[in-house]
């Protein structure tokens, strides 16, 4: 970290006011770090002050290494400086079969993170997350999971990042089961072929591109709602886009985790253009035994090539009720949306 100062909430300018509002520290107070080429931006999450609000600034370039931001350390606001959020790169290559030496056995899915959000009211902007797991590179290797951002905590907030991968790009979960976790997504774009999107947490996309890497027979979402949470994956004027063969990519399908029968994922898409890529006739897919039918599955005016209605395109009744605001507010009435 180049240089640390101190400001408060109401003397940071409006770079910070860019960061978008965050629940203030007793003492108003918000911590400014700058990340440059060669320092490590987990070097600058563990310098925050536990309780202490803290925008890390990050100066264009490649940062490896997995990023871990803990419970402990809420009101993160993440910031590249950048032109594009292509100009900071936040990355690592580890997989789920990837070995662990600090275990002897491998790093699993959820350890495959090149970053990990637990804590609640992080927001981030303007950079990108990536996992670059070579599968080609790597035939030892079976588990080819590879996650770039792991999400446990809640009213987390994305604008303008970019997320890459391959299989298991955006793993959009919970602390636990029953517990509900909020994530909302502006004007991001997200990268894989199967299950990229995935998880049991609370996820809205608003005006995001969603693209499908080429390679046959892809996935786009595997949500895993709980049976007990009515909002699961929301996608509202988004572009699905895609490399992949015309017809070979599916919507989604349900994922049961250690086939729990109450994961009952939800996974609307309204409003939104999808490509050619996607499969007209079958968009959802059964996962192993688990049935499509009994997941929570819905669209509403989409348009383009992959578009149709149809026995096999279950379609609302009507989009009251699947909007970002209903979708995240919960009992806390939080809006992150724009007006």
């Amino acid at each position: 970290m180049r240089r640390r100062t101190f400001l408060t909430a109401t003397g940071a300018g409006a770079l910070l006011a860019a960061a978008g509002p965050a629940s203030a520290t007793a003492a108003g107070r918000r911590d400014v770090l700058v990340v440059a080429p060669g320092d490590s931006v987990q070097a600058a999450v563990d310098a925050v002050p536990v309780g202490v609000a803290c925008s890390i600034l990050i100066r264009p370039g490649t940062y490896r290494g997995q990023v871990v931001i803990p419970a402990d350390r809420p009101f993160l606001t993440l910031i590249g400086l950048g032109r594009r959020p292509s100009d900071v790169v936040i990355v690592d290559d580890r997989a789920n079969g990837t070995p662990n030496p600090a275990t002897g056995g491998t790093w699993g899915t959820s350890g495959s993170a090149s970053v990990t959000i637990s804590a609640n009211d992080v927001t981030a902007r303007n950079l990108t997350f990536a996992n670059d797991f070579d599968e080609a590179a790597h035939p030892e290797i079976s588990g080819h999971q590879a996650v770039a951002v792991l999400t446990r905590g809640d009213r987390l907030r994305f604008h303008d990042v970019a997320f890459l991968a391959n299989q298991d790009t955006l793993y959009v979960n919970s602390p636990a089961v029953g517990t509900i976790s909020r994530a909302y997504f502006r004007n991001c774009y997200v990268e894989g072929d199967v299950d990229f999107i995935f998880g049991r947490g609370t996820a809205v996309f608003d005006r995001c591109r969603v693209h499908s890497l080429h390679r046959h027979l892809g996935y786009v979402t595997a949500a895993s709602t709980d049976v007990g949470n009515p909002h699961g994956q929301l996608f509202t004027h988004c572009r699905f886009t895609g490399d992949a063969p015309a017809g070979s990519v599916c919507l989604g399908r349900p994922w049961h985790p250690g086939n729990d029968p109450n994961a009952i994922g939800q996974t609307i898409i309204r409003n939104s253009y999808l490509g050619a890529h996607i499969r007209a006739d079958a968009p959802w897919s059964d996962f192993g035994t688990w049935p499509w039918t009994a997941a929570r599955y819905g669209e509403w005016r989409n348009d383009g090539p992959g578009a149709a209605t149809g026995p096999n395109r279950p379609q609302l009744t009507s989009p009251d009720g699947y909007d970002p605001r209903t979708f995240l507010a919960g009992a806390d009435a939080w809006n992150p949306c724009n007006p």
